[in-house]
């Protein structure tokens, strides 16, 4: 039986529809009143609870072999925030101990490649770049960090746990709209778009899926697994998705100095608003982080095998026109 948490996210969901088309036993560990529709049709079984709530998570590790542990909170705002770290950090030492107490046999950590300290241009990206919390700009790094931290503690005394860590993930079954599939989404209606300037990795959410069951299978305990797929700039990545719909448009490039004094007072108002941030000086800052990233270790130990970007964006904005307003459909059609 596998334990999933976070099931109803990007990368939960796929996972979920890979093993149970393998063949395999799938129980779902979903918040109350979580909305099930990315899991629907799918022959698992579904326990509700709470990662912060250790006595909800007891009758989920019921015959559980593996653990893929992914719920967690994903934030783009600078600065502290509680409620992050309660639940990526709190949260993974919750999930540490229900595990112990039940003697899972794998216990797969999905971590970050921002647990990572952060390393100046020049130098690449690997697993020997050790994992820091103190070198994070924003509460989601360094929750991230410490979570992991945690888990490779806990590996140390014996526990079979294995971390890997994505880079930016993209790609189909994107139910709840991540920060990158709400901007494919942008750019494949309006043919006016504004483009920050910087690059970034980005990896497919099924060869990340494709990694996490790897790292189950072949991963060592105790061993970090980096899951990134390729370095683009925005500009790039802008151009495949126009490539792919029948929009005429072009973009305006906003420079950085620019784009980050604005953004400090669109945080003000994500934060008077509670709306979800789209725009901030992290989101920025780290698209002109040192993005040059290494997947050799996964590759050569798992058999990781990241496919083509093009061919990621290419299936994302497929499977967005499928499910866009028809309003949006007339705006744009996939080539």
């Amino acid at each position: 039986m596998n334990l999933v948490t976070g099931a109803t996210g990007h990368i939960g969901n796929v996972l979920v529809k890979e093993l149970v088309k393998r063949g395999e036993k799938v129980r779902a560990f979903v918040l109350p009143g979580e909305d099930l529709s990315p899991l629907e049709g799918l022959d698992i079984e579904i326990v509700k609870g709470n990662v912060l709530d250790k006595s909800s998570l007891s009758p989920a590790f019921n015959g559980v072999d593996a653990v893929f542990h992914l719920a967690g909170i994903i934030s783009i705002m600078p600065g502290k925030d509680e409620f992050v770290h309660d639940v990526n950090v709190n949260g993974t030492y919750n999930m540490l101990e229900a595990a112990k107490k039940a003697k899972v046999k794998k216990f797969i950590h999905t971590s970050s490649i921002h647990a990572f300290k952060r390393i100046p241009h020049g130098v690449v990206v690997d697993e020997n770049v050790p994992i820091d919390p103190d070198s994070a700009v924003a509460a989601y790094d360094q929750s991230k960090a410490e979570a992991t931290l945690a888990v490779l503690e806990a590996a140390k005394n014996g526990f079979p746990a294995v971390v890997v860590c994505p880079t930016g993930v993209i790609g189909p079954f994107d139910y709840k709209g991540s920060e990158m599939g709400v901007l494919i989404q942008e750019w494949m209606m309006h043919k006016v778009n504004f483009l920050i300037e910087g690059n970034y990795d980005f990896v497919d959410v099924r060869d990340v899926v494709q990694g996490m069951i790897l790292a189950r299978e072949k991963g060592k305990i105790g061993q970090v697994y980096i899951l990134s797929g390729e370095l683009i700039r925005v500009a790039d990545m802008w151009r495949l998705v126009k490539e792919l719909v029948d929009v005429r448009s072009y973009f305006i490039n906003i420079p950085v100095r620019f784009a980050a004094f604005v953004a400090r007072f669109t945080q003000f108002y994500y934060r008077l608003t509670s709306s979800k941030p789209r725009f901030t000086t992290y989101s920025i800052e780290t698209l002109h982080t040192n993005a040059v990233i290494s997947n050799l270790k996964a590759r050569s130990f798992l058999g990781y095998t990241p496919r083509s970007l093009k061919e990621s964006i290419s299936d994302t904005v497929n499977w967005w026109h499928e499910r866009l307003p028809k309003v949006l459909k007339k705006k744009s059609k996939v080539k």
